[in-house]
């Protein structure tokens, strides 16, 4: 536990903010490990379980002892083989192409499952995904593309099995440098302007995405958390107009009466139809005479970009799934300003910094009153709203697909537990 900790603190892991606030972990006996933390932190208990517990004999044994770092596309030993007493073991991995499990005899719980071996495929490409599952060439696909739901429904053999997913999908913006690295702005970095930011986030029909790019497959959402997270309110999820001609007079007022142009990093193999959100946003915004670049890559070559250490952005799409179902966890990471000492907004991309939030976030962090702790979750959301920090566009819904005979769990998460598939 205690190496396990470490190497969550480690300077390539991005799990560090969820132990902001400890200090230390010691080893009281085998069993026994006690947390000190710098305040109190009434959600440690669910920050501790959205890491894992490695073997630190192993770890070291195999030259594993530092976590592989995803912007760098980087794969160990430990992405190529299995430690653990989990109910599956790697019998096989080809990075992008398969991945085999079998199940581990000496898992410690019972089964609920019947599986004897699983394939998992990366079939990136969406149109093929469908035609394997209807071609019987597997048996269940997630990441369903809207347009094909019907299809699948209503062709013997198969199913739909369709949920609402916690994962909020939004627009950040570069907040933080001078000048932008892809505009024809120079001298200074319009983003920085809220009247800019919000003359984009009017400038975006999001009710259109989501009855012709989602197909109905998702909420449409004014904030960063959805329903299902401690802290959110429907009081506050409610979203500014669409309104392209408010969006023309707001960048006027800021000094751009033709607008500007800037990049726009997605990725193509993500979210459910991400590509299509970003072309169709690029076609809302240039309505209002903004010209938007967008570059679209594979996820590895996406986030390589906008993630720490460069940042490489000026406008990104992305999703984020509060992994301890708090709001907290969404503002610790995402809007809380970049701190190197305690990780707090590290995925912080866009470099949105506001220190009336920063206040407000730490007291948070340690708020042990649940009804204070909640207000303050929502006045923190409001400001963040208010301030147009992101803009959030929907919550997806989680739409899979499988052959009938196949039995499975759908969390809301979008975790797919093997543990409980069974085979008929």
């Amino acid at each position: 536990m205690v190496f396990s900790f470490n190497r969550v603190r480690d300077p390539g892991s991005n799990m560090k903010t969820t132990v902001a606030t400890v200090k230390e972990v010691k080893k009281i006996d085998d069993f026994t490990v006690d947390f000190l933390t710098s305040a109190p932190d009434p959600i440690l208990p669910e920050e501790i379980t959205t890491w894992n517990i490695m073997s630190k004999a192993w770890c070291e044994k195999n030259n594993t002892a530092h976590p592989a770092d995803i912007t760098k596309n980087e794969e160990s030993f430990a992405t190529n083989h299995e430690n653990g007493t989990g109910p599956f073991m790697l019998r096989e991995r080809e990075p992008d192409v398969k991945t085999v499990l079998v199940p581990f005899p000496g898992w410690w719980d019972k089964p609920q499952h019947n599986l004897t071996e699983v394939i998992f495929q990366r079939i990136a490409n969406a149109s093929t995904r469908v035609a394997a599952l209807l071609s019987g060439e597997v048996d269940m696909i997630y990441s369903v593309p809207p347009q094909d739901t019907d299809r699948i429904a209503n062709t013997k053999g198969f199913k739909i099995i369709q949920g609402p997913e916690l994962r909020t999908i939004f627009l950040g913006f570069d907040t933080s440098r001078p000048e932008l690295l892809e505009s024809n702005i120079k001298g200074k970095n319009p983003f920085k302007d809220k009247r800019v930011r919000q003359a984009f986030y009017q400038a975006i029909d999001e009710q259109a995405i989501m009855t012709k790019v989602m197909r109905g497959q998702g909420k449409v959402t004014a904030l960063m958390v959805g329903p299902g997270i401690n802290g959110f309110t429907e009081e506050l999820n409610k979203r500014f107009p669409y309104d392209v001609a408010a969006s023309k007079k707001l960048l006027a007022e800021a000094g751009y009466p033709n607008g500007f142009e800037t990049g726009l990093d997605c990725p193509n193999d993500r979210y459910v139809n991400d590509e299509a959100i970003c072309q169709a946003i690029t076609a809302m915004l240039a309505r209002a005479g903004i010209t938007v670049k967008p570059l679209i890559q594979t996820r590895a070559k996406y986030f390589a970009k906008i993630l720490a250490p460069s940042y490489s952005t000026s406008f990104f799409l992305l999703g984020w799934t509060p992994a301890t179902y708090d709001t907290h966890n969404m503002l610790i990471n995402l809007v809380h300003t970049r701190d190197a000492t305690t990780h707090a907004g590290e995925l912080n991309n866009g470099g949105y910094s506001n220190p009336a939030i920063d206040k407000l976030i730490d007291q948070i962090q340690v708020e042990t009153d649940q009804k204070k702790r909640t207000d303050e979750m929502h006045e923190a959301l409001k400001m963040v709203k208010d301030d147009f920090a992101y803009i959030p566009l929907h919550q997806q819904a989680i739409v899979w697909a499988a052959k009938s005979n196949v039995s499975l769990v759908q969390p809301a998460d979008n975790y797919f537990p093997l543990r409980y598939v069974n085979v008929k």
